[in-house]
């Protein structure tokens, strides 16, 4: 089946409008490709936490508190982990460790991450595609106060309490996109492509940052729309308000604006953020109001729908502002 949407992720934010994605547009037709600036090695597993987050939504198996993790699941590893004087700052339950023991056992075997999140997707019959952004290994680091930390230390062991003062994306100049990811993007097909509510800085950055990425959005010939991860110049969830403040830019939808400027066509903000819509349409980018807070699965269908719906009304060939989108580095 031809993909007609497609959509880039990461965080518990993305994948609650890739869920609802899948019931604003036929399934088959929608690809995700998800951050792995994420992924990390923890007691020898290779663990992507993003890729994770997204298989369980999409196949509904995952938890419905936490947005993240599997659901019913146990925890004896982490308990026996613990016993033993092991370090429990980083949780995975017992479900949740087998996916990613068979995760690095198949990919020491000579399997690329993308064939195996294939294969997962397949075994728990997700219709969409789900794509790492590459096979390449590519790290967030955060600068902070006390050095460069890798993401899970700042983003879990220490509670994103350092004081960001700059991102970069370690191994992305010597990555590539995954191959399937290059066909959708340059075959012509695409409908739309969206950009999820997850955090700018440290979810859809580390995608962009994979040379190649950008340019092929850019000439795929469909529009590209975002949805604000901020309402009332607060994050709708995570770090992605504190970070911003930290770097000295102002937490609103204007400055999610600026910060896609060159790569988005639209731009969703919520209702409550009405009186930017004359700024954001001043920087050539085409503004729609609506509801953006997901609060259940319905909020999430009902978002995804309007997202589809205003990508078609800004159809194909519209011309964006020439200037580069802000970066992060």
């Amino acid at each position: 089946m031809t993909v007609r949407y497609l959509a880039l992720s990461g965080g518990v934010g993305g994948a609650k409008l890739a869920f609802g994605l899948t019931h604003a547009v036929p399934p088959e037709e929608l690809a995700v490709v998800v951050n792995t600036g994420d992924d990390f090695e923890h007691f020898g597993l290779h663990v992507s936490p993003d890729l994770d987050t997204l298989l369980y939504t999409l196949a509904g198996i995952n938890n419905p508190t936490t947005g993240w993790g599997r659901d019913a699941d146990t925890w004896s590893f982490m308990e026996a982990l613990e016993e033993i004087g092991g370090a429990t700052w980083f949780r995975l339950g017992d479900k949740d460790l087998a996916l990613n023991v068979l995760r690095t056992h198949t990919l020491r075997s000579g399997t690329t991450l993308s064939k195996f999140t294939a294969d997962m997707t397949k075994r728990w019959g997700i219709a969409s595609r789900i794509i790492p952004m590459s096979n390449e290994t590519v790290r967030t680091v955060i600068e902070t106060e006390l050095g460069p930390l890798d993401f899970q230390d700042y983003f879990v062991r220490r509670r994103c309490e350092p004081v960001a003062q700059s991102i970069q994306f370690r191994g992305a100049s010597d990555a590539a996109p995954v191959a399937e990811l290059q066909e959708i993007m340059t075959a012509g097909s695409l409908a739309a492509v969206i950009i999820c509510p997850s955090n700018p800085y440290l979810s859809i950055d580390p995608i962009l940052s994979v040379p190649g990425i950008r340019d092929a959005l850019r000439r795929c010939g469909a529009p590209v729309v975002a949805v604000s991860p901020v309402v009332s110049g607060d994050s709708l969830k995570g770090p992605t308000a504190k970070i911003m403040n930290e770097l000295g830019i102002i937490c609103s939808a204007t400055a999610i604006a600026q910060h896609y400027r060159g790569l988005i066509d639209g731009l969703l903000i919520d209702t409550d953020d009405a009186w930017l819509e004359a700024d954001i349409a001043n920087l050539g980018i085409a503004v729609k109001l609506s509801d953006i807070v997901m609060r259940s699965a319905e909020d999430r269908c009902t978002l995804a729908k309007t997202v589809v719906q205003f990508a078609g009304e800004l159809g194909c060939g519209v011309k964006r502002p020439m200037l580069p989108a802000s970066r992060v580095t």
